[in-house]
């Protein structure tokens, strides 16, 4: 099956996001943060919800949505740490950002995984069957679990010049 380079780019760099993220929201949880994790993280999900303005459409779609309010709170995610220095809410804003962040990634991949794979798409071939709510709840539930965790134990020492 031919994949054309721009559709393998944009998948490629929401791949390396969704790996990428978890080591991340792992580090949040931890209360740290890691400078270049987090630096291609945020570049590549900020390219992947780009990317998918590129393709080719007629009318406003759910991933249009979805590709707006990622980049609104990437954008948030951005003040946050570049700007304020995750100083005072920031810091909050950061944590809950950055895990909104990977959870739109994992709520697309998991649209586009009952979409194209034949075993999941015969489970929920419209998306709106049980099959594909209870893997969006579960995602969902998992990903509120790190949210908390994230914002009540992200507390980095952040230096000045990082």
């Amino acid at each position: 099956m031919f994949v054309d380079p721009f559709t393998s780019l944009h998948t490629a760099l929401s791949l390396i996001a969704i790996v990428v993220g978890i080591p991340v929201i792992a580090d949040l949880v931890a209360g740290r943060v890691r400078a270049l994790p987090t630096a291609l993280f945020l570049v590549t999900a900020i390219l992947t919800s780009v990317t998918g303005y590129g393709f080719p459409f007629h009318r406003l779609l759910p991933s249009h949505i979805v590709g707006a309010i990622a980049l609104v709170v990437l954008a948030l995610v951005l003040i946050a740490r570049y700007g304020y220095r995750l100083a005072g809410a920031w810091r909050g804003v950061y944590a809950i950002g950055m895990v909104i962040s990977h959870y739109l990634l994992i709520f697309v991949l998991i649209a586009q995984l009952f979409g194209k794979v034949p075993a999941l798409n015969a489970l929920a071939p419209t998306q709106s069957e049980p099959p594909f709510a209870i893997a969006q709840g579960i995602a969902l539930l998992v990903f509120v679990v790190l949210g908390v965790l994230a914002s009540r134990r992200f507390r980095p020492a952040i230096p000045a010049a990082a």
